[in-house]
């Protein structure tokens, strides 16, 4: 794949991901796009849920719906508990969180490496 079909897709996927999570409702969601600041993925979306139940069923969807759009599911850790549920789908990363341990890691903080980087969404 040269390297625009790879930024279409992964434009393509942070889609799919987004629509996932507006769908059951997520609350305060922001893509943060690491292109050059890290090899492990592209962009990161992070997203707050209102339950426990809340987190898990907005991470199950966003497997579900990336599944269904074509997308390799790379893995999911945390549904046992619903308070932090990562979903790897390699070029994006899925942070769905209750809203005290969203506050609590401040993923957009830590990720934030230069003055004046602002989290979109």
């Amino acid at each position: 794949m040269n390297e625009q079909t790879m930024a279409h897709e992964v434009e393509r996927l942070r889609g799919v991901v987004l629509e996932a999570l507006g769908d059951l409702k997520a609350q305060d969601v922001r893509t943060l796009d690491l292109r050059g600041k890290s090899p492990l993925m592209d962009l990161m979306v992070i997203a707050t849920g209102t339950s426990d139940r809340h987190v898990k069923s907005l991470a199950g969807n966003v497997a579900r719906e990336a599944k269904q759009a074509g997308f390799t599911v790379r893995g999911s850790e945390g549904e046992r508990e619903g308070e932090w549920v990562l979903v790897d789908l390699d070029d994006i990363v899925v942070h769905v969180m209750l809203a005290r341990v969203r506050d609590f890691y401040n993923l957009e903080k830590l990720w934030s490496t230069e003055v004046g980087d602002e989290a979109s969404d």
